[in-house]
């Protein structure tokens, strides 16, 4: 038996679109491409946005001063080989940011510092306070689109539970305001306001501002048409709780431009454990999928997909496979692949000589292990993006690749790993070039940590936006 495992294959870097009809208006950076043409919504979205505020009284104007410096413009002071300056919000994204009517600002009197101090529960009583707040701003909803929180360090106390007690009070805060469409946005005094790198975080900040307001930064310009990408993950309730213990959570059907940003979440009850991983029988998955396919029809005017391609983290099973194949069995292909995120692998660039290049694996490599199985570069050397060479994210360490693993599906690795290559650049709440993952899963992994916080889940879909 040979050791040579067969040659690999180096992926294009995904394009970006940025106009919904000028096919010109495209980039591989989105930054770069947001300041070349603005973004893909524009136009659409609300002028000004209209930011509502939570803050304690000491901390409301260096709040109110942190919401005017987006209006100002930052050079890059890290991360220089990637990161433009940022010229303003209203440069970036062609509209406004401004403060909401005057009833939309809550300052947390000087009572309740000292009541948290004194408070054994303090993470309790934050969460009460601050979801009494934001009940008390819902009153002047058609007044403001986001809410912006303040949290102090001094608060720090308060962010998780101690010992066994399963406390985020980030996702708690989530789970409540997006049963109520609400977006937020959480200002840390330790993070935002204190981190030195001004235009890092003017960008982080103004993407995800603009995304949670309703707007679309950017899409997928080499879209397969009639293509849907389902991802799936699994949220886990504490034995605590007297509701199902598991909820399935599927982020909803990306198509290929790698837009629309609903997903289903569901209660699951015919539910398999194996090595502590869920697993769903026939029916159930059949549910799941069948719900998350109505969400593209409902998108595309009835029509199903011509190709369906699922991310999971964990292998299919036959019964899952089943329920897929029964749900999607009007789609001519359907791709059921496992992602696997951590691989022993490793894998080095080597020059002339059989010498170690000078940068890393490109982005984009494949390797075919085997007809099921590839392994795909998400992180690596990218050319295009500096004026000079190559660019490198994060510019340390040997990039590990991602294990793709076919459970159903035929043909070459070519459109399957480059789907996950694509929707990798999706994340509109980074300012990154990509996530090392692609967008199917790491939405997914953020819904079902934030869902099964959520008291009743309901049938209607829920927007990605107020999860953020």
């Amino acid at each position: 038996m040979s050791s040579e495992i067969a040659a690999h294959v180096c992926l294009p870097e995904p394009r970006l679109s940025f106009h919904a009809d000028r096919k010109s208006d495209h980039d591989i950076h989105p930054l770069r491409g947001l300041l070349r043409f603005g973004p893909h919504s524009k136009g659409l979205v609300p002028d000004p946005i209209r930011v509502a505020t939570i803050a304690p009284v000491a901390q409301a104007e260096q709040l109110y001063a942190f919401m005017r410096s987006l209006a100002g413009k930052f050079q890059a002071t890290e991360r220089k080989d990637y990161l433009p300056e940022w010229p303003g919000f209203q440069t970036v994204f062609g509209t406004r940011v401004t403060g909401a009517a005057a009833g939309c600002h809550i300052k947390l009197d000087a009572t309740f510092e000292g009541e948290f101090e004194a408070s054994e529960r303090p993470q309790a009583l934050l969460a009460e306070r601050l979801l009494r707040a934001i009940h008390e701003l819902e009153r002047s909803r058609q007044e403001f689109d986001v809410i912006f929180i303040c949290m102090p360090a001094s608060w720090s106390r308060g962010f998780v539970g101690r010992d066994d007690d399963d406390f985020d009070l980030h996702d708690h805060l989530k789970a409540v305001t997006a049963a109520r469409r609400i977006p937020i946005q959480i200002v840390r005094e330790d993070r935002a306001l204190a981190y030195p790198h001004k235009a890092s975080v003017m960008w982080r900040i103004g993407l995800a501002l603009y995304a949670k307001a309703g707007g679309v930064p950017w899409k997928l310009a080499d879209a397969e048409p009639e293509t849907a990408h389902i991802g799936i993950s699994y949220a886990v309730r504490p034995p605590s709780s007297d509701k199902p213990r598991f909820v399935t959570c599927c982020s909803q059907v990306f198509d290929g431009e790698g837009s629309g940003l609903e997903f289903v979440a569901y209660d699951a009850h015919e539910i398999e454990m194996q090595r502590e991983n869920p697993f769903l029988s026939r029916t159930e998955m059949f549910k799941v999928m069948s719900r998350s396919l109505d969400l593209y029809r409902r998108r595309h005017a009835g029509k199903s997909p011509r190709r369906v391609i699922v991310h999971k983290s964990t292998e299919f099973k036959a019964d899952e496979i089943d329920g897929c194949m029964e749900a999607f069995h009007l789609c001519e292909a359907v791709d059921l692949v496992q992602v696997v995120s951590e691989t022993g692998w490793r894998g080095a660039r080597i020059e002339g000589h059989r010498k170690p290049a000078g940068y890393p694996v490109t982005r984009g490599t494949i390797i075919g292990l085997s007809a099921r199985e590839a392994l795909l570069w998400m992180h690596g050397d990218v050319s295009g993006i500096k004026e000079r060479g190559s660019y490198f994210q994060g510019g340390r360490s040997t990039p590990r690749p991602i294990q793709l693993v076919r459970h159903a599906g035929h043909g070459s690795w070519d459109d399957t790993a480059g789907a996950a290559l694509a929707l990798s650049k999706m994340n509109w709440n980074n300012d990154a070039l990509y996530d090392p993952l692609p967008v199917t899963m790491g939405y997914a992994q953020v819904l079902a940590r934030v869902i099964k916080r959520m008291n009743g889940l309901g049938s209607s879909p829920y927007q990605f936006r107020y999860f953020m």
